[in-house]
């Protein structure tokens, strides 16, 4: 690497540097061509991270901009149950930006799509006056095992597949380093690694194929669900909305990081939980005997968090009745154009 800026080998010279982070098959062309598996539906998905508003260099390295930008868009093909076939990274970048950051950039967006066998296929360079990058992920699933939020039936249970909260923990603690100072140093720095190196749940998939014994396509999976970058609650009301139905939350049953319970008061670690968001867990409603199932072979915190009911209402129930019941709403969590 080099500590030439990106105004200073121009376009040209930054595509020839990136071209190594793509299949030399690949490139070369005004568009890529991925060949599809007979018989699978294409996935399409796109998310874009702006600088200072989903990362920042006092949070983030570039390598972890990097993953975090891979990573949110393969938790949104595991979201539809689909499995990538490649991504492309529209980059806007400032010309005064160094090359090694951009090289960096890349190479944490390649350490992640590395453990899928995901290759970057294409994408686009221009200059912006702040960072911007947008990525779009293709990917295919059968068409009778696509998730979808509008699959909830009343008498599903509502599976949480990790834990929820650590990633907003996280993100404080880069941001007010004090605020840690009683935590252990392996609590610190797992929930600061959820925050920037957040792992897709593709790895749930199999499971689901297997426990439903999805190789027949003669109908489609009693599944419902998304992931929950914008928060568990933003989750579970969505779902709730594309299908119709409502929910109880159990307040007790959210899995958060045991590291909460003697740093955060309860209020904190339920906000956290339900509204910190960019956990990119699933959250997947389906028939109680295969969620248990489901819920036993993932370990490692996934949990039965609630039920879909009748009616339209999100609530969160404490059965300890050491909170009132709380209607769940959207506006709630995190907003792009909130005040």
């Amino acid at each position: 690497m080099t500590n030439d800026q990106i105004k200073d080998i121009g376009e040209q010279g930054l595509l020839a540097k990136l071209h190594r982070f793509c299949p030399p098959e690949i490139i070369g062309d005004d568009a890529a061509v991925l060949l599809t598996t007979p018989g699978k539906s294409l996935v399409v998905t796109t998310d874009v991270l702006v600088n200072e508003v989903h990362f920042s260099d006092i949070t983030t390295s570039p390598e972890d901009a990097g993953w975090r930008a891979a990573a949110a868009n393969l938790s949104d093909l595991a979201a539809m149950g689909a499995s990538p076939l490649g991504i492309t990274v529209g980059l806007g970048i400032p010309g005064e930006v160094s090359v090694s950051w951009v090289e960096r950039l890349y190479e944490g967006m390649t350490e992640c799509l590395q453990k899928y066998n995901t290759p970057i296929v294409g994408g686009d360079i221009v200059r912006s006056p702040v960072i911007t990058i947008a990525i779009t992920a293709f990917g295919e699933v059968a068409p009778h095992q696509i998730i979808r939020r509008s699959a909830a039936k009343v008498g599903d249970a509502i599976v949480v597949t990790g834990i929820h909260g650590a990633s907003r923990a996280g993100l404080q603690l880069l941001l007010h380093p004090e605020i840690g100072q009683n935590l252990k140093q392996a609590d610190k720095q797992a929930l600061i690694t959820a925050h920037q190196r957040p792992q897709p749940r593709l790895d749930v998939l199999p499971f689901l194929w297997q426990i439903f014994d999805s190789s027949s396509p003669s109908s489609h999976l009693p599944i419902a669900g998304m992931d929950s970058s914008d928060g568990l609650a933003d989750a579970v009301v969505q779902i709730c909305r594309a299908s119709g139905v409502g929910a109880i939350l159990e307040y007790q049953q959210i899995p958060l990081p045991a590291a909460f319970e003697h740093w955060l008061t309860p209020a904190q670690a339920l906000d956290y939980g339900l509204y910190g968001g960019e956990d990119f867990e699933l959250i997947l409603c389906l028939p109680t005997a295969p969620a248990s199932d489901l819920v036993k072979q993932l370990g490692d915190k996934a949990a039965i968090v609630g039920t879909i009911t009748a009616g339209t209402t999100v609530v969160l129930h404490d059965q300890n009745q050491k909170i009132p019941d709380r209607v769940m709403t959207l506006n709630q969590g995190f907003q792009h154009f909130g005040d």
